[in-house]
């Protein structure tokens, strides 16, 4: 029988599964992968009582452990009860705990557990593994415990009063002290190490770092930071080559992790060269270490280092040292550069799971895994991301993996039938995946090739239109009427100021400036209207088709809305998404038919807009271009007969001096000026009338 349960009240509360069978019990921790194996012959007595989690079960077995675990449900108690009866030979007993809330009681010390009791019932229990360290003081004795970083709220010490008491001489303080320390789970570095290395470069925790093997754990010093590592912490063992093939990652896996004020270190990684070599000597004698290692190790060794420091620990910590499988990336390597977190780093693909190292270092078993997706990149179509999302909902990218490295990943996940988000999509292609990594743009998605062509139809439009605009906008402004136009009445009011008084003189240039302001406005104006006419959109002009998604969405919108009653519009929109990724391939093709189809229509009636459009826009260039002609050539005659009359009458009026200008004259207003003025142009209109006009003239205009 298979039961979901809480391993442990006290400790770390990681969920996991437990198997009871006639062999033993089985339970293994969901997040950390370990597995407590217990003979059925092992166990001495099972006591089922109601814990903070519904209700609990607790071992003991004949070398003293205590394994507990809870989140069982009362109706599960028969059945667990008739279990140990048939197959373990052990009465499962009810035991309540005492909830009185005294605090005064009798300790008990029992293999690995202390219980604290009042009367014949337990208040609570303490595993003395959890113990850190124990201070005495007087009629006192303090527990501190590991912390524990899964939960919120840890428990960090307990102080116990010991009443003094005189029997057989001894201190019952020290005596309490003695009974936890024996049990305890406290590092004190007593005797020399078995072997020392030296000045090892350590990735995490970053720095160099001596490291002291002793019997039951391993101490790092560094220059600023010292840390204890009992073996018991010690999970996993990885040696994994660099894709430089010049160095090797040797990685420890600690659980509980090794902390340094608020950062956690859940891996131990040291970088070794691999020409680095050594001469090691164990400090022991060649018995001691046959008999301890069984032939595993032996007084004197020598070769690479990393090979003498991951051959003790494995000796030591008694665990198998995993290493790259049979997996090769497209260079040849056995693992994958990719980025996780904004942080480069090494995905390698094991025999039963993924470790990434080293920013933040990340192990993944494939048990764990629930599926894993191939992602186009973000940034560029010349890499892709590899998503992997556990059974605990938690999820892994690894982004910026190069193309070249997807068939051969593809195959290794395949082979190691994990289930792939995007099967069906990736079964849909082409199974050449050299083809795939030649190719600059992504062709499995059909969806992101439809919405390119989209975007070269509207380009193509937007193109058109500008052009069609920019030559109307060229011709509605000639930039020689408007300077013909200036030139003249700059000729006026030259002739007319040059008799004037200076005083005059100065007012007409003002006006002169003001007239020019006005043009240059009127100038800015025409220019502008020709963008307003861009923005403009023709409401003859044919609609874009749809692409195939929006066909099948129009069509389905109403359905979807029926089966999911309520539903609002983002949430609708999603829930087509996941619908459209999911739909098999030959339901696409209806509507990629269809969205065709509507493509070739669009098409031909643009032609014949454009064609319609194009006829009209020649018979609007030819009017204007006629008009302007017009316009040019009555605007040239007179424009002459006025620049050789002012000009003969400058030349004239130049030579007259100051002194035969009669007082009358200068001292006359404004009136006689503007007389004068008005008598000058009046003059100059009759001379024009009575000019007959030049040959050119005659000639051009008989032309027309």
């Amino acid at each position: 029988m298979v039961v979901p349960v809480h391993l442990g009240l006290f400790s770390q509360q990681n969920d996991g599964r437990l198997r009871l069978s006639r062999q033993g019990i089985i339970f293994k921790n969901s997040k950390t992968g370990k597995v407590d194996n217990i003979q059925a012959g092992e166990l001495t007595e099972g006591i089922w009582r109601r814990v903070a989690l519904g209700h609990g079960l607790k071992l003991l077995t004949k070398n003293g452990h205590v394994y507990k675990y809870d989140g069982f449900r009362e109706s599960e108690f028969e059945k667990l009860s008739d279990f140990f009866k048939t197959h373990y030979r052990l009465e499962l007993m009810e035991k309540d705990l005492c909830v009185k809330g005294w605090n005064w009681g009798t300790v008990k010390f029992g293999g690995q557990l202390l219980s604290f009791d009042i009367g014949d019932q337990p208040v609570f229990e303490i595993p003395l593994s959890n113990v850190s360290q124990c201070t005495t003081g007087k009629n006192e004795v303090t527990l501190e415990f590991h912390q524990n970083d899964d939960a919120e709220v840890s428990l960090m010490e307990v102080r116990f009063y010991v009443p003094p008491t005189q029997e057989d001489g001894v201190d019952p303080v020290e005596a309490f002290a003695q009974n936890v320390l024996s049990k305890a789970d406290v590092i004190q570095a007593t005797g020399d190490a078995i072997c020392i290395f030296r000045e090892l470069q350590c990735l995490t925790p970053r720095g160099r770092y001596d490291i002291r093997i002793y019997p039951t754990f391993l101490h790092l010093h560094g220059k600023t930071f010292d840390y204890k590592i009992p073996y018991t912490t010690v999970l996993r063992l990885f040696l994994l080559p660099h894709k430089d093939q010049r160095q090797m990652f040797f990685v420890i896996s600690l659980d509980p992790p090794i902390k340094q004020g608020q950062t956690r270190y859940h891996f131990l990684i040291l970088l070794f060269s691999k020409d680095e070599d050594i001469s090691l000597t164990l400090n022991m004698n060649e018995e001691e270490v046959e008999k301890r290692f069984e032939g595993r190790l032996t007084k004197n060794m020598s070769g690479s280092l990393y090979e003498m420091v991951s051959r003790v620990m494995k000796a030591l910590v008694n665990r198998k040292i995993t290493v790259p499988g049979n997996f090769q990336g497209h260079s040849g390597a056995q693992c994958i550069t990719c980025s996780y977190k904004a942080s480069s780093g090494l995905l390698y693909p094991l025999e039963r799971g993924f470790i990434y190292v080293h920013k933040p270092p990340v192990h993944i078993r494939f048990d764990e895994i629930s599926f894993v997706n191939f992602a186009r990149g973000t940034t560029t179509t010349r890499s892709f991301d590899f998503e992997i999302e556990t059974k605990q909902g938690t999820q892994y990218t690894f982004s910026s993996i190069e193309r070249e490295e997807y068939g051969k990943l593809f195959d290794f996940v395949n082979a190691k039938k994990l289930n792939i988000k995007n099967r069906g999509l990736k079964e849909g292609m082409n199974p050449s995946y050299d083809e795939y990594a030649d190719s600059d743009e992504d062709q499995h998605d059909a969806y992101l090739e439809r919405m390119k062509e989209e975007g070269k139809i509207r380009e193509e439009n937007a193109n058109d239109s500008s052009d069609d605009s920019g030559e109307e906008t060229d011709e509605s402004f000639n930039p020689g009427e408007e300077e013909e136009d200036v030139a003249e009445e700059f000729d006026s009011n030259a002739s007319a100021s040059s008799s004037s008084n200076e005083g005059d003189s100065d007012r007409d240039e003002k006006k002169r400036k003001q007239l020019k302001k006005a043009k240059m406005a009127k100038d800015r104006k025409s220019r502008k209207k020709p963008t307003e006419v861009k923005k403009g959109k023709d409401p003859n002009a044919p609609k874009r088709p749809m692409s195939a998604y929006m066909l099948w969405l129009n069509a389905s919108r109403e359905k979807i809305k029926s089966d999911h009653p309520g539903i609002s519009i983002t949430d609708l929109s999603k829930k087509a998404g996941e619908i459209w990724k999911g739909m098999s391939k030959e339901k696409k093709e209806e509507w990629d038919r269809k969205a065709e189809d509507a493509r070739r229509e669009y098409e031909k009636a643009m032609k014949e807009y454009e064609g319609g459009r194009g006829e009209s826009s020649k018979r609007d260039k030819s009017k204007k271009k006629k008009k302007v002609k017009v316009k040019m050539e009555k605007k040239s005659t007179p424009s002459r007969g006025s620049s050789s009359k002012s000009s003969s009458r400058q030349l004239s009026e130049s030579f007259k001096s100051k002194e035969f200008v009669s007082s009358d004259e200068s001292s006359s207003g404004e009136n006689k000026s503007k007389k004068k003025r008005r008598r000058s142009e009046d003059s100059e209109e009759e001379d024009l009338a009575s000019t007959p006009p030049s040959s050119e003239d005659s000639g051009s205009a008989s032309d027309e």
